[in-house]
């Protein structure tokens, strides 16, 4: 018998599956309500220590794609990355003149605040 946990309206329960064959009968078993794992974030964040001006997420979203190699010069007011959020893609700009340093990759989910790069 394999055991699976299944949450249904936010509740977990513990729930017993056994394969059947030609001359096997289906057992059904169902335990009281487990207490349920919290979810793992899908991109963990890091806002170590930087030196330079931080580039902040204004909210949720994908990081769609990058608009300027890692390293390049950028000017204030220049896009640096596509930030996509409700199936619109957003230009995230550069607060100020200098070598951008990504803090985030292509395809990561991130969240409010959350530390996109540095420009320094």
């Amino acid at each position: 018998m394999r055991k699976f946990v299944v949450t249904i309206d936010g509740k977990s329960y513990e729930v017993g599956v056994e394969e059947i064959g030609a001359d096997q009968t289906v057992v059904n078993t169902v335990s009281a309500p487990v207490a349920a794992q919290p979810a793992k974030p899908v991109a963990a964040q890091t806002n170590t220590a930087v030196s330079g001006e931080k580039v902040l997420s204004p909210f949720p979203g994908l990081i769609k794609k990058f608009l300027v190699n890692e390293g390049e010069t950028v000017k204030k007011d220049q896009p640096i990355l596509v930030l996509e959020a409700m199936k619109m893609d957003n230009d995230i700009t550069s607060p100020c003149d200098g070598k951008v340093s990504f803090k985030t990759a292509v395809g990561n989910n991130v969240e409010t605040n959350a530390v996109l790069a540095v420009i320094g």
